[in-house]
């Protein structure tokens, strides 16, 4: 496996620095205890003037660096130190290192390879005289240049990937989204690790279920040196999942040790050893504990330590987690350690007393990524004149008060007709108690949707519906100033048409996540064939502005292939007679349910079916097998539609099986679970 000749310097060095610290540990004791630890680094360490920059250094002192030392300072004003006979085989070799580094980077030409390895010979020559010719065959480069990444023991074994940084040298992961994920490199040490430690001040199940699949693997055989997984843990803030100490105990060839007592020893280092017999073992040091933000989400940052390369810091690592696990602040975890677990985090949960006034009041200023899709409006106003905008931005992201803040803006200090359109009375509700909130008047607006008559017409938050119900067309063009759309993709249905061909207001704005629509109609017509200000799902959580999810895929246990496809979709009828009534599906959705979550009983979810009689068929199902639910639909009654959210919220029910229902717009921020149990596009 050939490198580029950009990196082969890079390469050869790293070759060089152990033979190097070889050759100088071996000969250590001739090494002179009178050597200075100035090194001359050659970085650009002089001021504009040419002389030797203030400060403090840790340098080997070359003559190059002793000459411009001695012409440019006063030597009162120098410190120098002995370099310890101990360590000098690795301060020369440091010292080596960005020699040979300079040194080979400045060879060029086509025959480049060629001359850094005759410069490497050299070198090498140099080290076979000083230690013997029986050295040599161990020390000479194969031809051409190639690095072993692995010996496996079959064919079989062979792994699937390799960590994204290399294991000869260290590296930092930031968590950002220019940096691999700490979970998919763990991942990938653990499939390809001969022992692994953990060593955590929690532990959630959030983070165990991602790590699960490798530690499996990982455990699957004993090993002959001891467990192949050893972790410590505690009961630190209660914030450890008695369910996952549990999974990772029920692993074979695994060993617990866990602190109960916080409150004397808090433990909040975090490290994932990964041993390999090959000599290059990786320890991941950081501030990531085993929880799914921690290890996928979290500007988390993290040093992975390279036994290859730092030696002397994987020693630290290794002996430190060795002193820890024979501390007796840290006991076995065993088959009957639950209980005593359970008791030490739930006095770790014990609430504070707090009162209501300690809880912070609501900010009504736009976040930052709100003004600038504010700006951008404001923009297009001012530079082009252009009244009609589209914002395009995923759900969760406010919407809703960015066209209130908008229209604070605009307004100033009078308050202009407003029309506010929506397909939902439960959208509409929302938006309303928005721009109150916004506005600071909590009489501004009515709604106009079902039966409702408001008591003005000034500013409506209007269904679509009710306005071509109410022949409000027959208002003059002109009627509202600032006119919202929301769900904008619906604009080319015939009854949005309609109202956007006869308005004529101050300003339009148009609101959705998704402007693409699955039948090719552009709604960008409307806005100049452009919007104003875009931010997608993917950028929305990259911003940490939404919560990511963690999608499973669960195979079906029914053959659609049968199914008629009518309208761009399976038949509902066919979908309807294939799902309801059906137990076995039913119950695998309900083991896959109690198999992800780590307390149904305990989790607020929607689950999306595919008709009233699969919505209601679910919500018994779930209901009568110990998870409380129900099903909703536009069939449902007003009163049970409007208290179903507050139930969900008070747990009085753990899920809400729905059909044409919460499809868009719903503002639940307690849901934790959503179950697609119909064929989805999403």
């Amino acid at each position: 496996m050939h490198d580029s000749d950009t990196n082969r310097h890079w390469l050869i060095v790293e070759y060089l620095v152990p033979l190097n610290l070889c050759l100088l540990n071996h000969n250590a004791s001739a090494t002179s205890e009178t050597e200075s630890c100035i090194i001359y680094s050659m970085s650009d360490d002089k001021d504009p003037h040419g002389h030797i920059k203030g400060g403090i250094y840790d340098a080997l002192l070359s003559q190059a660096l002793q000459s411009d030392l001695a012409s440019s300072c006063d030597p009162r004003l120098i410190d120098l130190a002995d370099v310890d006979a101990e360590d000098s085989h690795s301060a020369i070799a440091q010292y080596l290192e960005r020699l040979f580094t300079s040194s080979l980077s400045t060879l060029r030409g086509r025959d480049l390879a060629d001359r850094q390895r005759r410069l490497v010979d050299q070198l090498i020559e140099t080290l076979v005289n000083e230690l013997g010719d029986d050295w040599a065959e161990r020390f000479n480069l194969a031809n051409p240049l190639q690095r072993l990444l692995a010996v496996h023991s079959s064919e079989e074994d062979r792994p699937a990937h390799r960590p994204d940084t290399p294991l000869a040298r260290s590296a930092l992961l930031t968590g950002t989204r220019h940096d691999p994920s700490l979970v998919s490199q763990l991942n990938k040490e653990f499939a390809q690790a001969d022992r692994v430690d953990i060593l955590c001040s929690f532990i959630k199940w959030s983070g165990t279920r991602l790590l699960m699949d490798s530690l499996r693997v990982l455990t699957s055989t004993p090993h002959p040196d001891g467990p192949r997984l050893r972790l410590i843990t505690t009961s630190y803030m209660g914030a450890t999942d008695p369910r996952a100490i549990e999974a990772l105990r029920e692993l074979p060839n695994t060993e617990i040790k866990v602190s109960y007592d916080t409150k004397r020893t808090r433990l909040h280092a975090k490290a994932y050893i990964v041993h390999r017999e090959t000599g290059f073992g990786s320890g991941y040091i950081g501030s990531a504990n085993i929880s799914r933000a921690a290890l996928s989400e979290g500007l988390e940052w993290t040093s992975k330590v390279s036994q290859y390369e730092l030696p002397h810091m994987w020693q630290k690592i290794v002996a430190t987690f060795e002193s820890y696990w024979n501390d007796d602040e840290f006991e076995s975890y065993g088959c009957d350690g639950l209980p005593r677990l359970q008791e030490a985090i739930q006095c770790e949960r014990e609430p504070a007393n707090i009162s209501g006034s300690d809880f912070p009041m609501f900010d009504l200023r736009p976040y930052p990524f709100q003004e600038e899709i504010l700006d951008a409006i404001s923009a297009e106003r001012e530079v082009q004149d252009k009244h009609r905008h589209l914002v395009v931005a995923a759900t969760g992201t406010g919407k809703t008060m960015i066209a209130a803040f908008d229209y604070r803006a605009w307004a100033g200090s009078d308050r202009p007709s407003l029309l506010f359109i929506a397909h939902r009375e439960e959208i509409l509700k929302q938006a309303l108690g928005t721009f109150r909130a916004v506005l600071r008047e909590q009489n501004f607006g009515d709604l106009l949707v079902g039966g409702t008559d408001p008591s003005q017409s000034n500013h409506l938050f209007c269904s679509i519906q009710s306005y071509n119900s109410r022949k409000m067309i027959g208002f003059d063009p002109d009627k509202f100033d600032y006119i919202v759309v929301d769900e904008f993709h619906h604009a080319a249905a015939p009854s949005y048409k309609r109202l956007l061909e006869h308005v004529e207001p101050g300003v339009l704005l148009g609101l959705t996540a998704t402007p693409e629509r699955s039948d090719g109609m552009n709604i960008l017509q409307w806005f100049g064939g452009e919007p104003t200000a875009e931010i997608r799902l993917p950028d929305a959580i990259d911003r940490r502005l939404l919560s990511p999810f963690q999608y499973f895929g669960v195979t079906d246990s029914e053959d659609l292939s049968g199914i008629r496809w009518q309208r761009g979709g399976y038949s509902i009828e066919d979908l309807d007679r294939v799902y309801t009534g059906n137990d076995v599906r039913a119950g695998l959705v309900m083991e896959k349910v109690r198999e992800t979550l780590l307390d149904p009983n305990q989790s607020r979810g929607l689950g999306f079916c595919v008709s009233v009689a699969h919505a209601n068929f679910m919500a018994k199902f779930f209901d009568e097998h110990g998870i409380p639910s129900l099903a909703l639909s536009a069939e449902s009654s007003k009163e049970d539609r409007q208290t179903a959210k507050e139930r969900l919220v008070r747990q009085e029910i753990n899920f809400i099986f729905v059909v044409d229902l919460y499809n868009e717009g719903v503002d639940i921020p307690e849901i934790d679970t959503v179950l697609f149990l119909r064929p989805t596009e999403s």
